[in-house]
Parts: structure tokens; C-alpha cells; sequence
């Protein structure tokens, strides 16, 4: 049995030789598979301009995935607020809450989600600062719960549609920012374990002593997510990771393109500097057989006090990323526990 909630983040990654619209395609197969493997929540990933990954919009893919499953929870990890309005997200929310009752997430975070070129363009040639993202939280907070104070000058203003239930917020951060912040408004918090590997624990333990309960929130609740590749061996673990090895230097050296696929990893010509650069990397991925990587789970859930894991998989095709998840829901019982 499950001794643990697992969830699943998908980036929608369009992998060498599909189109953007089979990875989406893809995503809808995933997130199916994952509710019937017995996974607890899908979140959905936001970037943009990136060849890699295929999602600008979590909110619209939140709607399509919510329709094609039926008990999962579904959400977005996360919308970038510095590019919107939080009056906007908050009818974007209740809209899907009123579609889908008691399933919606609304994970928030406030990077870029692209190169800086592509954040000018998405503020229409200022770059979008994420200076007031605190007070759009707040703001998007009280928008959702209509919860404005008295004298407001937007007291009046209702996000629509009104209803009893709201969907979960959720702060994600890879730093100490967004924990502090989510530990400050009451509200849950997701640590990027596959973007920083090291200092999360502490920052997860910061975010639970300065917690100050709201009424969203009385108790802290968190989550960390973590990169997993799980195959029968290791060695065919260690093999399908040199995908997401060779996407991760692209990244490094500023090449736009898609995830490569294993056979592509492996023809790659790489120099002592590349290989250092990919030891470096693998410091964030978990991989393994399942009992090896379940094993390593649930000594990182430990270190961070995570109510929660949430994993994220990308190799060099889309079936070994789908038995990835198949393998691990095995190794912690999920379907048996669902």
C-alpha cells in the first residue's frame, strides 16, 4: 500500500521527430493513464517559446484533461502570474472549479517561463517584473474566496462563477522566496526539487515554522517535486536518462530544440567539459529500478517533511516515460491503494 500521496507534473515535452500537437496529444494519454494507475493529482506545466515543451496555457490544458478523466485532481504547476491579472486567473478558476467540483489546483509561480526575449514580448516590450507578486496573490486569494476588505475600492467586484467550493492554491518555488511567502499568506507551497536539488529541506523547514495559519489553510501542507526515471534495470534507467542529459546541456548552451531521443543522445559527441556538465545535472534525477527509486522518494520526503511527492518524467520517447509512472505506481502500491 501507498504510504504516501504520488502526483504527477507534466511539461508536455515534444520529443525529436513528433509535433507539439502529439505531445499535447500525449499529455491527455498520460494524465488518463496516471488516474487509473492510481496517481493523486496532474498538473500542468506553463512555457513559452520553448521548442522542448509544448504548453503556453496550462489553464486551457487543465479544461481538457479534467474532461477526459473523472476523479483525479488536475491543475497547473504552474501559471506564471507576472503576466496576468489576478482578476482574470480568479474567473479562470472558478470557471473550472464550477466545471469540475473539488478537482482544481491552481499552482502559482513567478518565473519567466522562457528567455527574456519572450518575457518582453509577453509584457508588449517591458519586461514583466515580478516585483507586486505578492500582492497579486493576495489579490487572486481574495478574488477566489470574496474575501476583499471593507473599503476596498474593487470590494464590489465578484469573480464569477460564484460557488461554494474554491479551487487549492499552491505557491511554487525552487528558493526560499516563494516558501516564505506561502509560509506568510497561509497558503500551500511546492518545492522544485528538479530545478534545485540542494537547500530545499531547509527551506521546506522554514516554510513550516513561520506558518501562519489562514482560514484557506489552518495547517501548512506541502509538496516536493522530484525528476524520476524508472526502468527494470538500472542500466536501462541510466540509459533512457541521457535524453533528458542532452536537453539539459542544450538548455546550458542556449539550443532551442526539441528532447532528444535516446538514439540521438546517444550519437551526441560530447567533450570532458559536456560530461562534467551532465554529472553536474544528475544531482536532480532520481533513477533506477522501482525499489531503488522508491527507496530514494521516500528518504527525500523525509529530509523535506513533504505532505506529498509529485514526479516529473521526460525521456526519448513517449512509452518509456508512460512505464516510468507504471513501474513506479507498482513499486508504491498505487493502484491497490486507489
Amino acid at each position: 500500500m501507498a504510504t504516501i500521496r504520488l502526483s504527477v507534473l507534466d511539461q508536455s515535452p515534444v520529443i525529436s521527430g513528433h509535433t507539439p500537437q502529439q505531445a499535447i496529444q500525449q499529455t491527455i494519454r498520460l494524465a488518463q493513464a496516471a488516474e487509473q494507475l492510481g496517481y493523486h493529482r496532474y498538473w500542468c506545466a506553463e512555457h513559452h517559446s520553448v521548442m522542448a515543451l509544448a504548453d503556453p496555457c496550462p489553464e486551457i490544458l487543465v479544461t481538457r484533461v479534467a474532461a477526459a478523466t473523472s476523479t483525479i485532481r488536475v491543475g497547473t504547476g504552474g501559471v506564471l502570474l507576472p503576466y496576468y491579472s489576478p482578476l482574470k486567473i480568479a474567473e479562470q478558476f472558478r470557471m473550472l472549479e464550477a466545471l469540475f467540483p473539488g478537482r482544481i489546483d491552481l499552482g502559482i509561480g513567478r518565473a519567466p517561463g522562457g528567455d527574456q526575449a519572450t518575457a518582453m514580448a509577453m509584457g508588449e516590450g517591458r519586461y514583466p517584473s515580478a516585483d507586486n507578486f505578492p500582492e497579486q496573490v493576495q489579490y487572486l486569494a481574495a478574488y477566489l474566496d470574496d474575501d476583499l476588505p471593507e473599503g476596498h475600492p474593487f470590494r464590489q467586484v465578484k469573480a464569477q462563477p460564484a460557488g461554494p467550493g474554491s479551487p487549492q492554491i499552491w505557491l511554487l518555488g525552487s528558493s526560499d522566496y516563494s516558501g516564505a511567502l506561502a509560509s506568510q499568506l497561509g497558503l500551500r507551497f511546492a518545492f522544485a526539487h528538479f530545478i534545485s536539488a540542494r537547500g530545499g529541506d531547509a527551506v521546506m523547514r522554514a516554510y513550516r515554522e513561520r506558518y501562519q495559519p489562514s482560514l484557506r489553510e489552518p495547517q501548512p501542507q506541502a509538496l516536493v517535486c522530484v525528476f524520476v526515471v524508472c526502468a527494470e534495470s538500472q542500466a536501462q534507467a541510466e540509459r533512457l536518462a541521457m535524453s533528458v542529459d542532452l536537453r539539459r546541456l542544450n538548455m546550458d548552451y542556449g539550443v532551442n530544440a526539441p528532447v532528444p531521443t535516446l538514439e540521438e543522445a546517444e550519437a551526441y559527441p560530447y567533450t570532458d567539459a559536456d560530461r562534467q556538465r551532465i554529472a553536474h545535472h544528475r544531482r536532480r534525477v532520481v533513477l533506477g529500478t522501482p525499489a531503488v527509486v522508491k527507496q530514494r522518494l521516500l528518504e527525500i520526503q523525509a529530509e523535506f517533511s513533504a505532505d506529498e511527492l509529485m514526479v516529473i518524467t521526460i525521456t526519448g520517447d513517449y512509452d518509456t516515460r508512460l512505464h516510468s509512472y507504471e513501474l513506479l505506481a507498482g513499486a508504491f502500491g498505487l493502484s491497490s491503494a486507489r
